[in-house]
């Protein structure tokens, strides 16, 4: 950003601006702050000549939507001595510029669709649009909050946005850009303005502040950026704030009093005492920064970003130069991300994560917050899944654990057995099943599913070999989609029958595993379904798995090509051709095979409906064969 431009719109103000409209940017040096793309855009754009006739402007709320319409109006109707075309170089200002930064330009025409939703008001900017422009280049209409028009408003402004006169231009600007109709944003060229980075936000406080004279302490500055969530409006009025409240000078003190922050030293402290597995003390530093005024949940969220911060540093060490971190979160969340285990972090940013809207919704958030610090400290002590299921290997061959299960301490609490469920290792045909040792602990040991295998010399083998548990046979055989559908008929699941009927694809059929394809039409639950209601009609369990292969017709797709083949072999027939032949315009709407106790000669029935009179059977009526 530029600091010459960083100035205010008026130079003698008549009473006091807050920085957020002292300091708004009038210029696109000003916007190259976080909104890089679009002005690079816009640059390449008027530098060849490919204005847009409309603008669609989009972002959180706080970015500059509103700002940067009226720059771009600004620089769609720039005009100088020297200057007469559109340009994003408005350096010098120029004819027009106060006027349209200020909102008060005849040819810019502001509206605020909160306040104008109906088509009444469309219908007064298309009939305005067929005047010419009264001093500027191009007549421009800016609507803020596009989203809040109604239906027949979009309808009416459609025609217009489409095929403006060429003195026309139109610039949204909306918060909710799924709410804009996509006949609208076809229309128009996207803009989605980013969210601004803290360390970029700090760089703009410590501009506007070194302009206004005010000392601030660069913590202070990181905790209203990280507070303004990306949002310059929010930031500058939360500087505001804290101006006020320190009375001119912006400290951390003050700043953490005035938002109901928790101190980050101290988030990072109660991080340490979670991951050490201290419960005491981690009750103990958040009951030091309840009394500080910090609220329960905030205290959490702020561990759940030291958290994330940690992890971040763990694969990106350059994250540590962020300037909207503070010193003591650079060094010692380098050092956890050197000492903490991936799997820890992820399991503590998952417990607080369910644990931050607990507490929110909770009628005492302190003791909520105090039960989520208690779960994070215990969990510290418990071993990821990946090891509980490695040591249980190691136990089911015999081989003594590399480390307990569980530390056995006062604060992890727990012993081998507290773990001890059945874990089943992937590519492993081994099962876990419990044993007691001499001294009344409960171990692990493995019960092997097929034949023992051959144990390595010198190894003694001290469990019993047990006999294989034998394979469930079916109740039911299933051997078709066929067998599918009336399976589900016996059983008066119609739906189910129908869905399989028309959807499925077999593509391969085993006992217990059924592949099939699914068209992309076909219910998402499909699968599911059909493998539990398998399981509950056949008595064993079974995989239905979704195969990327073709597979077979479904049972609706063979039962009419099979009928498409017997039209077309009726049509053939020579006594059925001579009826078709002997009345014009009959057809064969239906052919069926007949039983072998009712199976006839099909030829008296033909010679019948030839000799029949002509009254009978007329032009155009249907044959069923």
């Amino acid at each position: 950003m530029s600091e010459d431009s960083l100035i205010p719109t008026s130079e003698t103000p008549a009473a006091y601006r807050v920085l957020a409209r002292k300091y708004r940017p009038k210029d696109f040096s000003d916007l190259m702050v976080g909104q890089e793309p679009m002005v690079r855009t816009l640059t390449n754009a008027f530098e060849t000549g490919r204005i847009a006739q409309a603008y669609m402007l989009t972002g959180v709320r706080g970015v500059g939507k509103t700002t940067t319409a009226r720059i771009l109006a600004r620089a769609l109707n720039y005009k100088t001595s020297d200057t007469d075309k559109p340009t994003i170089d408005l350096r010098i200002p120029g004819e027009h510029c106060q006027a349209i930064m200020e909102g008060r330009h005849v040819d810019v025409i502001e509206m605020d669709a909160a306040s104008h939703t109906g088509i009444d008001d469309i219908r007064e900017i298309i009939e305005q649009v067929r005047y010419r422009p009264v001093s500027a280049r191009y007549k421009v209409y800016i609507i803020d909050e596009v989203h809040m028009l109604s239906t027949q408003a979009f309808n009416g402004l459609l025609k217009t946005l489409e095929e403006p006169p060429e003195h026309v231009k139109f610039i949204f600007a909306t918060t909710e850009i799924r709410k804009v109709p996509i006949t609208v944003l076809s229309r128009c060229q996207r803009f989605d303005l980013r969210r601004i980075g803290a360390s970029d936000l700090v760089g703009l406080f410590t501009t506007i502040l070194g302009k206004e004279g005010i000392s601030a302490d660069p913590d202070a500055m990181a905790m209203i950026a990280r507070a303004a969530e990306g949002s310059a409006r929010d930031g500058l009025s939360l500087l505001d704030q804290a101006i006020a409240h320190g009375g001119g000078i912006v400290e951390v003190e003050a700043v953490r009093s005035m938002l109901g922050l928790a101190d980050r030293a101290r988030i990072v402290d109660l991080f340490s005492h979670i991951v050490k597995g201290d419960v005491a003390a981690a009750l103990d530093e958040f009951a030091g920064q309840y009394e500080m005024g910090a609220s329960p949940a905030v205290v959490l969220t702020d561990l759940a970003d030291f958290t994330h911060l940690v992890t971040r540093l763990k694969y990106v060490p350059d994250a540590a130069n962020d300037q909207s971190l503070s010193e003591i979160e650079r060094t010692r969340g380098a050092e956890f991300a050197e000492g903490v285990a991936v799997t820890t972090l992820s399991r503590i940013w998952q417990m607080l994560l369910k644990g931050i809207p607990e507490t929110e919704a909770s009628s005492r958030p302190a003791g909520a917050a105090e039960m989520v610090l208690i779960r994070l400290a215990h969990a510290a002590h418990l071993p990821s899944p990946e090891d509980a299921a490695r040591r249980l290997m190691e136990l089911s061959n015999g081989e003594a654990p590399r480390q307990p299960l569980a530390p056995g301490n006062g604060n992890g609490g727990g012993t081998q057995a507290s773990i001890a469920a059945p874990v089943q290792a992937r590519g492993s045909d081994m099962m876990p099943a419990q044993r007691t040792t001499g001294n009344g602990a409960t171990m692990l040991r493995a019960v092997p599913d097929a034949a023992p295998q051959a144990m390595p010399v010198g190894r003694v083998e001290e469990r019993p070999v047990e006999a294989p548990a034998a394979k469930a046979e079916p109740k039911i055989t299933v051997r078709s989609v066929s067998d599918i559908a009336d399976l589900c008929g016996t059983n008066r699941d119609i739906k189910l029958k129908t869905l399989v009927r028309g959807f499925v694809r077999l593509v391969n059929l085993e006992p217990g595993r059924l592949e099939i394809n699914l068209p992309d039409d076909a219910p998402k639950t499909l699968v599911a379904e059909l493998q539990k209601k398998l399981e509950e009609w056949t008595g064993i369990r079974w995989m239905v798995i979704l195969s990327r292969e073709p597979g077979a017709p479904t049972l609706i797709e063979a039962e009419t090509q099979a009928q498409e083949k017997r039209v077309s072999d009726a049509r053939q027939d020579p006594d059925v051709a001579a009826i078709l032949a002997r009345f014009p315009g009959a057809k064969i709407t239906d052919v069926r095979i007949k039983g072998p106790e009712l199976e006839e000669d099909l030829e008296p029935v033909a010679v019948a409906a030839a000799e029949s009179e002509e009254g009978d059977i007329l032009p155009g009526d249907d044959i069923e064969h």
